[in-house]
Formats: C-alpha cells, structure tokens, sequence
C-alpha cells in the first residue's frame, strides 16, 4: 500500500490541480473577448440608450413637476388676490348698504317729522276753527238769550237789528272784559 500512495504522490507532482492547462486557458480568454466585444457593440449601447431615456423621462418629469408646481402656486395666488377682492367688494357693498339704510332712514325720520309737524298743524288750525265756530254759535246764541231776557225785562220787543247787534256786542264785550279780569281765557 505504501507503493500505491507514493506512486499517486509522484503522478500529482507533476500535474497541478488548481492550474488549468494551457488550452483552457486559451479557449477562455477568446471566449470572453468575443463576449467582451458583442457585450461592448450590442448591449452597452442599448443599456445606455435606455438609461438616457429614463435619466430624460425623469429629468422632463421633474421639469414638468416643477412648472406645474410654479402654476399652481400661480394659480393660488390669483385666487387668493381674488378672494381678498371680494372681500373688499363685500365690505364696500355692506359699506354702502349701511349708509343708504342710515340715509333712507334720516329720509323717512324727516318725511314722518314734516308729516307730524303737517298734522298737528291741521289739527290746530281744525280746531281753530272749530273754536271760532263755537264762539260765533254762542255769541249769537247768548245774544238771542240777551235779547230775549231784554224783551222779558223792558217789556217791549226789541226788534231793531242794529240795536240787538249793538246790545249784543256790549254784553259780550263786558263779558270778556269779567273773564280776563277773573283769569278766565279762552
């Protein structure tokens, strides 16, 4: 047995197993060069061409990100100026509104005070009026009274108009004069 080891020791120094022969060696490196070379003509180029693409894509992506970024905030402030101006329109509105309801207000405060004043000035006079009636009623009335107590006192009829109108009014003179001496008006 000692013969078979030594003679398998002997056949393995010759030959290395971790080293390849020389025609593997050859075969490998012509086999990689002509992968090396299609990889390098075919694949490199197609690989780049689809990595520009994409490096474009998300460089007009991000490009168009952004400029849709900038309109919509474009956008938001146009709408904000919007929104302020109408506020402003509202505010001026309400504005106006409040002094036309003050000036519709004074407007009718006045027409309801001249109407009063109108009224009430009506009224007096109506009851001016109504007092002159009544005093030319009872100036008349207690001048028939007078006339007729005159008859019932003199005896006789007094019958002259001018007499009775001139008897009247002296009664009614002294009457008044009685009455503001006393404090009594009219």
């Amino acid at each position: 047995m000692y013969q078979i080891t030594t003679l398998a020791a002997q056949a393995e120094g010759d030959i290395n197993p971790l080293i390849p022969e020389n025609y593997d060696i050859i075969w490998s490196i012509v086999c990689i060069v002509i992968i090396g070379v299609a990889f390098y003509k075919y694949v490199i180029p197609r690989l780049m061409k689809v990595l520009d693409e994409r490096s474009d894509k998300i460089e007009g992506g991000i490009k168009r990100a952004e400029a849709a970024q900038e309109q919509a905030q474009l956008t938001l402030q146009q709408y904000q100026q919007q929104l302020a101006d109408a506020r402003l329109e509202a505010a001026r509105i309400r504005e106006e509104a409040r002094t036309q309801g003050q000036q519709i207000l004074a407007q009718m405060r006045t027409e309801a005070q001249a109407e009063s004043d109108r009224i009430v000035a009506a009224g007096h006079s109506q009851l001016e009026a109504q007092r002159q009636q009544i005093l030319t009623e009872l100036r008349s009335e207690v001048g028939r009274t007078a006339v007729d107590l005159a008859e019932k006192i003199i005896g006789q009829s007094v019958s002259d108009e001018a007499k009775q109108a001139a008897s009247i009014e002296k009664f009614l003179t002294e009457l008044d004069q009685t009455n503001a001496g006393i404090g009594v008006g009219r």
